[in-house]
């Protein structure tokens, strides 16, 4: 069954769902700035991917939405999103599911506030794609792997979502609890970002010339997930780190390298303040926020 999906930050994630999606059969609306909108209309979506082949698929585009949706997939950068949102307002999503693929894990609330949270699901994607140029996608990892868990949305609804992710080409797995595939994101998520962008590393940089600083740093994020009830531990974590190609980049190290900004407050920062409420020492995760707020504020 055919179904229409809005893609909210057609960039490196969004634009490779967007392109997977459209090339399934699905009707596709990317909600991006008037630049960005023009070019997709224009010449669609490429995709450049070892995994999923090249390919170019057709979508729609537009500034705002305007009809409603099967989905919405957010997939802005976290400092971009308040702002975004607006290009989603609730009047015209009708009754779509609510899917953020965003870093860190304060963005739940954000968005239960906005839109009904019976329409908002838990979500992470493990994977490494680019945005090179509005609608150019690089897609570099051997896998695309989702993740969706909701605290209030109905588990039918995210069984649903999942078969046509996976009729699409990616790997789409229904969990039990949001918080714990949340926190299991972003203990990677916080190390790979940290720890590329403080030494202008890449991943297999990382795993090797700094492991004793990578373990730690899982440790710590581990440490403060189970603290927010995540049932989280480093092993699965620090072998995703052994999946990662060796010259894998985290998007937070492409904006340092780029001078944009940085998500180091909705990682970062966001593992600090858990940390803090709940009592967990985490002074690996501090230093490295601290050094990075100085060299990128």
């Amino acid at each position: 069954m055919t179904s229409t999906i809005a893609v909210l930050g057609p960039g490196g994630v969004g634009g490779l769902l967007a392109g997977l999606l459209a090339r399934a059969g699905h009707r596709v609306i990317c909600l991006a700035s008037d630049t960005t909108a023009s070019a997709i209309r224009e010449r669609g979506i490429t995709v450049r991917s070892g995994h999923f082949g090249d390919f170019t698929a057709a979508v729609e585009a537009d500034t705002e939405l305007r009809e409603p949706v099967d989905a919405l997939f957010v997939t802005v950068k976290a400092t971009a999103m308040p702002e975004a949102l607006d290009r989603a307002p609730a009047a015209a999503l009708g009754d779509g599911l609510v899917v953020p693929l965003l870093n860190g894990v304060e963005h739940m609330d954000m968005l239960r506030e906005r839109y009904d949270p019976a329409q908002v699901t838990g979500a992470v994607i493990r994977v490494e794609s680019t945005r090179t140029a509005p609608g150019e996608i690089e897609h570099g990892s051997p896998f695309c792997d989702l993740d969706l868990a909701s605290a209030t949305a109905p588990r039918e609804r995210l069984e649903q979502l999942a078969g046509l992710l996976k009729d699409a080409g990616a790997s789409a797995t229904v969990h039990d609890d949001e918080a714990t595939i949340l926190w299991a994101k972003l203990a990677f998520l916080a190390t790979a970002a940290l720890l590329t962008t403080q030494h202008a590393a890449t991943v297999g940089d990382v795993r090797t010339t700094h492991a004793d600083e990578m373990r730690a740093l899982v440790s710590e994020a581990v440490a403060t997930g189970r603290a927010c009830g995540a049932d989280v531990t480093a092993e699965p974590v620090l072998r995703l780190f052994e999946r990662m190609p060796y010259d894998t980049k985290s998007s937070m190290q492409r904006d340092a390298e780029a001078g944009r900004p940085l998500e180091l407050d909705a990682i970062g920062g966001a593992l600090l303040r858990a940390a803090d409420r709940r009592g967990v020492p985490v002074p690996v995760a501090k230093r490295l926020v601290s050094s990075l707020r100085e060299r990128h504020h």
